[in-house]
């Protein structure tokens, strides 16, 4: 089928007034490409809806959603990733609903935060598939919610939609948090934010003005997936095509022969994902690839780290990819998703900052080759909203070169949180103490500062490791670990502090890499080497190094360590000091 470039976009209201132009100025074209691997070796078996045919799925499942519920409900999607996932989704906004995006029951280490969730929502119906039909009904047995079946309700079924009268300041949905220092809270996303956001992403990543695919693994119930990979392309009327986060991490060589299939790509992932790839695609899986007309990689829900993009263009670079199409972003659920970036074709933007400047809120320049600088890459300009840098209890603007809390406003940042009005207050009511500030600003919670025009993130407030008066990020220490000793596995690892007799202490919780068995790792030589590595670039000496199996510590929705529960659960003794500790907590 060919395609030809997408028609000019209209200004709508929605995403279900985007979907119902482009089923009738483009029926035919593609909409959503789902790519399953059913298979090992299997190269993507490929499901595609057209806009007519999204159109039809959507209004047959918005009439039948709305027998079991009335406009304003929520609707829980439990589906696996895929075209029902996103049919179901765009089903809830048309039919007025407030839709949820969840995962299946299946999903390893979720199953709590799942029931938390749906108990918050209060949801009155579950949308989910054939295949998760089993397991969803039993996992909400008991309960007064609803199940509906998106993959059997019949085409015949839109012959009774009626329209639904949707303003754009009404909530679309419920963008929960991914829980990384907090339980999950509801963020309300309004109609209105989610096509703002999409709109914003899109002019960043310049797919505006030129046609892109959007190209992505990330799981549809975690923001910038459903922002990237159903709100842009909808907006913008772009092919998504989509995969399984599964397939991916089985292996991550699908995700890149994906790029190399459609032109000018757009994708994104976190740090870890790039550095997944360069690590663990074979010289063999390279040889077909073609990588020069990807159009953007960003880079975010994570530090990025410079290292990270090095690695990753020295792996592909020979197989055309260019030099200049990494994206480092920043965003979070409370802002629909998106707030800066950098723009595809600049070179990446890197800081060689001094560690112990940084600790005391100034971001001095340092030599990138001395031991004791921390290197972050900028997350380029925001996005259609304006961001400033704070202190955090006064609402102060600070200078450039100064870390603060990062505060933004724009049309893209949601309502509050459900039910949580002091919380909302709090976090979505800050003020910013300057004349030209006006209205309401986001407190992210994120520390950040801006150098040279760029924003740099350098960690969440909540996670600062304070001790001896100190300020440390807990990112920069788990660097400083897992480089240590081979047998640390990458991004698996959480630094924290607890309560000691005589002050803060530090912990480091670290898994052991997949590819080394545990008894062939001298435990007692990694925990030296850790905790001289620590000591000698961050001044702290960690009372306590645990090593851990793989998939012990915990993470969040989005896949990000959640340190917060990691230090929970080393308080209440769960890792039970099994392979490696050396010290105590006093």
């Amino acid at each position: 089928m060919k395609d030809s470039r997408p028609p000019l976009t209209p200004v709508c209201r929605t995403l279900p007034e985007y979907v119902r132009h482009w089923a009738e100025v483009a029926p035919d074209r593609r909409a959503f490409t789902f790519v399953d691997h059913p298979a090992p070796h299997s190269r993507g078996v490929h499901r595609t809806l057209t806009w007519r045919r999204l159109d039809l799925r959507v209004r047959a499942l918005a009439a039948r959603l709305l027998e079991e519920a009335e406009p304003g409900a929520r609707v829980a999607l439990l589906c696996p990733q895929g075209v029902e996932y996103v049919t179901a989704f765009l089903a809830a906004l048309t039919a007025g609903m407030v839709a949820v995006p969840l995962y299946p029951p299946g999903l390893p280490g979720h199953a709590d935060r799942l029931a938390g969730v749906l108990a918050d929502a209060s949801c009155a119906v579950v949308v989910t598939t054939g295949r998760e039909l089993e397991s969803v009904r039993e996992f909400c047995a008991g309960d007064s919610v609803r199940v509906v079946t998106a993959d059997q309700v019949a085409d015949a079924t839109a012959q009774h939609w009626r329209p639904v009268a949707v303003d754009e300041g009404e909530v679309a949905y419920l963008q929960y948090t991914s829980g990384s220092t907090r339980a999950p809270a509801g963020v309300e996303i309004t109609h209105g934010n989610v096509v703002a956001n999409a709109r914003q992403a899109l002019t960043a990543y310049g797919a505006d003005a030129h046609p892109v695919t959007c190209v992505g693994w990330l799981p549809l119930y975690h923001d910038m997936g459903l922002v990237l990979s159903v709100a842009a392309p909808v907006v913008r009327g772009l092919l998504s095509v989509l995969m399984d986060p599964a397939a991916f991490l089985h292996q991550p060589v699908r995700w890149l022969r994906l790029l190399a299939a459609h032109p000018r790509a757009l994708t994104a992932a976190p740090n870890f994902a790039y550095d997944y790839c360069a690590s663990a695609v074979t010289a063999e899986q390279k040889a077909d690839l073609r990588l020069d007309a990807v159009a953007a990689l960003i880079n975010g829900s994570e530090p990025v780290r410079p290292g990270t993009v090095d690695r990753f263009h020295a792996a592909f670079a020979e197989r055309g990819l260019p030099a200049d199409c990494h994206c480092p972003s920043y965003g979070l659920a409370e802002a629909t998703v998106f707030v800066s970036a950098a723009r595809p074709g600049e070179p990446l933007r890197r800081f060689a900052l001094d560690r112990d400047a940084l600790a005391a809120g100034k971001a001095l320049p340092a030599r990138p080759d001395d031991p004791r600088a921390v290197l972050l890459a900028g997350c380029g300009t925001p996005a259609g909203q304006r961001v400033r840098i704070t202190d955090p209890a006064t609402g102060v603007v600070l200078s450039e070169g100064e870390v603060g809390e990062i505060r933004v406003q724009g049309p893209n940042v949601g309502r509050g949180y459900r039910n949580r009005d002091a919380e909302s207050r709090d976090v979505f009511g800050g003020e910013v103490a300057d004349p030209d500030a006006g209205g309401r600003w986001l407190r992210t919670g994120d520390l950040g500062t801006v150098l040279d025009g760029q924003l740099v993130v350098t960690g969440r407030l909540k996670d600062l490791i304070v001790v001896d008066g100190r300020n440390h990020y807990p990112q920069d220490v788990e660097a400083t670990a897992q480089e240590a000793h081979p047998a640390v596995r990458r991004d698996r690892l959480a630094a924290f502090s607890v309560p000691g007799s005589g002050g803060e202490r530090v912990v480091v919780v670290a898994e052991h890499a997949r590819s080394t068995r545990l008894d062939a790792i001298d435990v007692p030589e990694l925990v030296r080497a850790v905790r001289a590595a620590v000591s000698s670039r961050h001044g702290l000496r960690p009372a306590d190094v645990v090593l851990v199996a793989p998939g012990t510590v915990p993470r969040t929705s989005s896949g990000k360590v959640s340190r917060a529960l990691t230090r929970a659960r080393y308080l209440e003794g769960a890792y039970g000091r099994p392979v490696g500790v050396s010290g105590g907590v006093g």
